[in-house]
């Protein structure tokens, strides 16, 4: 049998505040296989990102246990990569060195041969190519568009090989378009590199077209709710997007969201809206 390539068991997560202690996870159980695409989902509050912080060892758990290849998380690995949201480019670093950014932080803390440095230039000027960045390689961050500064982020994520990449809603700041593009990007990454994906969105959409399983999780206290497999061939095709099961599955979802969200949007209550008198504005 396999090892899973990432292991959540029984994980809880509190946290103390002025108004007591909160529980953002409790009893969160997960395994996660080599090569594996899945994301997340669920209303605000249900623990995703915390969930993704403990696994790239950024918060330590309250009580159970994340383990990468049967290993306990003790803290950030390099078998680990995490990419956010917010680009968090170094604005004085041109794409090229942020992209080699973290690989000149260890030649300076390591001894490592010419072969070995040669082999790291190879790498970084490969995934220039793959990221479609060579015309912008010598630009700097605030000279790119944010689908750039975004592949640039991966780029840079992606440059110690990682087995495993943690993403935060990285495309959540992109518009509609340059999301369909960066979505087939890391689709193509993923399947090149054969990482493990453990990938966070807003966007049920986004997850069912992206994740081999999409896990729903719920708040107060976060926990998962249900895990769905994507009935999609591994090879995706954004047409795939107006397929009726895809569309069933998609409502299923977001079903699922409403049902453990606190916000309600029924008719009754909308309804209601419309029984308080509006203010009034004397007029002179």
């Amino acid at each position: 049998m396999t090892t899973p390539r990432i292991s959540i068991s029984a994980l809880h997560k509190r946290f103390q505040t002025d108004q007591g202690e909160f529980v953002a996870l409790r009893d969160v159980n997960l395994s996660v296989a080599p090569g594996e695409f899945v994301t997340l989902v669920g209303a605000s509050g249900c623990g995703k990102s915390t969930l993704l912080r403990i696994a790239g060892g950024l918060e330590p758990p309250s009580a159970g246990a994340v383990a990468v290849d049967g290993r306990p998380i003790t803290g950030p690995g390099i078998d680990r990569a995490m990419v956010f949201q917010h680009y968090s480019l170094y604005p004085w670093l041109t794409v090229v060195g942020n992209i080699k950014f973290c690989r000149q932080l260890r030649v300076h803390r390591d001894v490592s041969t010419s072969a070995e440095v040669e082999a790291a230039s190879g790498r970084a000027d490969a995934l220039i190519r793959l990221m479609g960045l060579s015309h912008v390689a010598n630009a700097y961050p605030n000279q790119l568009s944010g689908g750039m500064q975004q592949r640039v982020a991966i780029a840079r994520a992606l440059m110690a090989r990682p087995h495993i990449l943690l993403m935060d809603e990285p495309f959540g700041a992109l518009d509609a378009q340059t999301r369909e593009v960066m979505h087939d990007l890391i689709l193509h990454v993923s399947k090149l590199e054969k990482t493990t994906m453990l990938f966070v969105t807003h966007d049920v959409e986004e997850a069912l077209y992206l994740g081999h399983r999409v896990v729903l999780m719920a708040p107060a206290p976060g926990r998962i709710e249900a895990v769905y497999d994507v009935p999609l061939p591994g090879r995706r095709e954004q047409d795939m997007k107006l397929a009726g099961e895809f569309l069933s599955l998609k409502r299923e979802i977001l079903a699922g969201i409403r049902a453990t969200s606190s916000v309600r949007t029924d008719q009754e209550l909308l309804d209601r809206l419309g029984e308080i008198p509006a203010l009034q504005n004397d007029s002179v």
